[in-house]
């Protein structure tokens, strides 16, 4: 943060307001008094969302803006005394400019970090995370997980209510139901105020899940259940006041437009992320005063990486291009055999997994399966668990962990599924920590069958011409198949004579390439977004005379004999992964490294620490970027006693 920079609204307009629950009538000052505080906070909440995606970090305007009356209303009976742990707890964590706003109105922190929403190392990543950031209680990040939390919060503070600012979506997780069960059967003091805004990342839930509706729900699971109009103060304030007045659990479903109120992105699902900057001016030139924050946002640029690397060019955004792969082999069937064949679930992320392309072209074989990944990850297994007929399933990596057991039961029954997580690993990971796709080796989890052996396998190519190679070629194969990318763009690989290494050859699973050889010295093993990382800095280190090689392991769960043994010969090895050091495939690789009878040095890199925020920089935190690579392998080399020549 600049000594010199001063945030361009003037948050300390904001007037005092204390509310008592048992009056369940605003007067006209208190409703003049709250109209005022919910304006000034959602241009606050357009501004610093807006800026941030005018940055390029992107940002979630519409949730924060939706839930702004509710949220002001609560903390105005906190203020007033009433009895209620005073953590607006939120398991919709993209919302966490919400949190952010509250932290500097409640003095944890200057407005000013506000400018820094999102970005590198200012402690505002795009959920939140308890201990990073002044003020933010409690951590939240993937959907449907804080209600069952907040039914152990409710437990230990039985004198109190505890509040849970839920979503339409959220609410689709089957972890909710659970909590539902839970805080009924235990008459838990907790009031989930739901903003049921009908918008989803990618669609409008009433629509693409008929017979969705929270009310009958909720109040099927014995839940006293209000449905009021969200921006109609005078109604959302008596249906408040009756939670907050009992003790039992109780919901309070809040209907309104997404953005309401803001033209361009009223009711629009894009709203669901920062608003484009013109919408932002828009709305700001039309409010009046805020001449400074116009500037700002017209002034802002997007945060590009200054890197280059060695060995590679141009670049391919893998996860966008696996649902146009699949339509090349789809266009081969007729109508009649892709829907005896196949189905494609998607869980409310398809333009993040490439798989909108599909229902764009083949919409007869879509699911649009909402935020439930357990379930559909399941029905997708269900279909493909009969010879011919596959699953095809998106969503991003850190929700891997979410399926395990879904797996575990796809693989007891032979279902045939062709999994695509993206997001995997760090890169370009505004969201931080709890989106970090680390763990996906959960995936390896299968023991032989009676008969055969487990199929499983884990691809993780390294360009886009690996990528759609190695999607083409195990689209008809049975069993489980995991297909991984990133969020950013990878670029192309590069030879020796610098000519793309993939393109136009053929993926044969379970094979390991080396993209670099080394004459009697080590072997540096990666996969993914690690691999052009690491082909940098082998370069550069073969430039100063240091013999080293580079093997791209893009069937990550399995061994290629041939590799093994000659790994085995070399004086050390190196495992280069964005996913979790404790997990991941460096933690095993040593240990398949001896049974082939390596006696050499041995070490494994990978995502270690919790995340900084902000987008190409997360790499070079974790040390995967090529100085960290770098310095990795020099450890190795002096550790081995010596430094082969070339």
């Amino acid at each position: 943060m600049m000594q010199d920079e001063t945030f361009p609204i003037d948050l300390g307009q904001l007037k005092p307001l204390t509310l008592d629950p048992s009056s369940p009538k605003l007067s006209e000052s208190d409703k003049a008094t709250l109209e005022h505080n919910i304006r000034l906070c959602r241009d606050a909440i357009v501004f610093f969302t807006a800026l941030a995606g005018a940055k390029g970090l992107a940002g979630h305007s519409g949730g924060p803006y939706d839930t702004v009356p509710e949220v002001l209303m609560v903390r105005a009976f906190i203020a007033g005394g009433a009895p209620i742990v005073p953590i607006l707890y939120d398991e919709a964590g993209h919302r966490v400019a919400t949190q952010y706003l509250l932290s500097v109105l409640d003095g944890h922190m200057p407005a000013e970090r506000l400018l820094h929403y999102r970005e590198y190392d200012s402690g505002l990543p795009g959920h939140p995370e308890k201990g990073l950031t002044p003020g933010v209680a409690f951590s939240s990040g993937r959907l449907g997980h804080l209600w069952a939390f907040c039914n152990g919060v409710a437990m230990a503070n039985p004198d109190k209510a505890v509040v849970l600012l839920g979503s339409d979506g959220s609410q689709m997780e089957g972890d909710d139901a659970e909590a539902a069960r839970l805080a009924v059967a235990k008459g838990l003091n907790i009031k989930v105020l739901i903003d049921d805004n009908d918008v989803t990342i990618s669609g409008h839930p009433q629509e693409y899940l008929a017979g969705f509706d929270l009310s009958r729900t909720l109040s099927g699971y014995g839940l006293t259940t209000e449905t009021t109009m969200g921006e109609d103060l005078d109604a959302l304030y008596v249906d408040l006041c009756r939670a907050f007045t009992s003790t039992a659990p109780h919901a309070v479903v809040i209907k309104r437009r997404m953005a309401v109120g803001i033209p361009g992105a009223e009711g629009d699902i894009h709203a669901h992320d920062a608003l484009k900057a013109d919408i932002a001016i828009a709305y700001l030139e039309k409010r009046g005063g805020y001449e400074k924050a116009i500037e700002l946002l017209k002034g802002a640029r997007k945060d590009e990486s200054p890197l280059t690397y060695e060995g590679s060019s141009g670049e391919g955004k893998n996860r966008e291009a696996f649902g146009k792969i699949i339509n090349t082999m789809l266009d081969q069937m007729d109508e009649a055999s892709r829907l005896e064949s196949v189905r494609v679930f998607d869980n409310d992320l398809e333009g993040s997994c490439g798989l909108k392309a599909i229902r764009e072209k083949h919409p007869e074989i879509y699911v649009r399966g909402g935020i439930m990944e357990r379930g559909n990850f399941s029905a997708a297994a269900g279909f493909g668990s009969a010879d011919g007929r596959q699953g095809i399933y998106g969503t991003f990596s850190a929700f891997l962990e979410m399926v395990v057991s879904e797996i575990t039961m796809a693989r007891l029954n032979f279902a045939n599924v062709l999994a695509h997580f993206s997001h995997s690993g760090v890169d370009d990971m505004a969201d931080n920590s709890c989106h970090f796709g680390i763990n996906s080796m959960f995936a390896d989890g299968g023991i032989d069958p009676h008969e055969g052996q487990d199929n499983t396998r884990l691809y993780f190519p390294a360009d886009r011409h690996q990528f759609a190679a190695c999607v083409k070629r195990v689209f008809g194969d049975p069993g489980l198949r995991f297909v991984f990318s990133t969020r950013a763009a990878v670029p192309d690989l590069l030879d020796e004579d610098g000519r793309p290494f993939y393109e136009g050859k053929d993926f044969e699973p379970g094979v390991d390439d080396i993209i670099r050889a080394a004459d009697g010295g080590g072997f540096v093993v990666a996969f993914g977004e690690t691999v052009y990382r690491a082909l940098d800095a082998v370069i550069r280190l073969r430039e100063s005379d240091v013999e080293v090689g580079l093997v791209n392991k893009a069937t990550v769960n399995t061994l290629d004999d041939a590799m093994m043994e000659r790994l085995a010969e070399a004086p050390w090895v190196l495992v280069v992964e964005g996913w979790n050091v404790k997990t991941g495939l460096g933690s095993r690789f040593g240990s398949h490294l001896l049974r082939y009878g390596f006696k050499g040095r041995y070490d494994h890199i990978g995502t270690h620490i919790e995340g900084g925020g902000g987008l190409w920089q997360q790499m070079g935190r974790q040390g995967l970027d090529p100085a960290g690579i770098e310095a990795a392998i020099r450890r190795l080399v002096d550790a081995a006693g010596a430094r082969p020549k070339r």
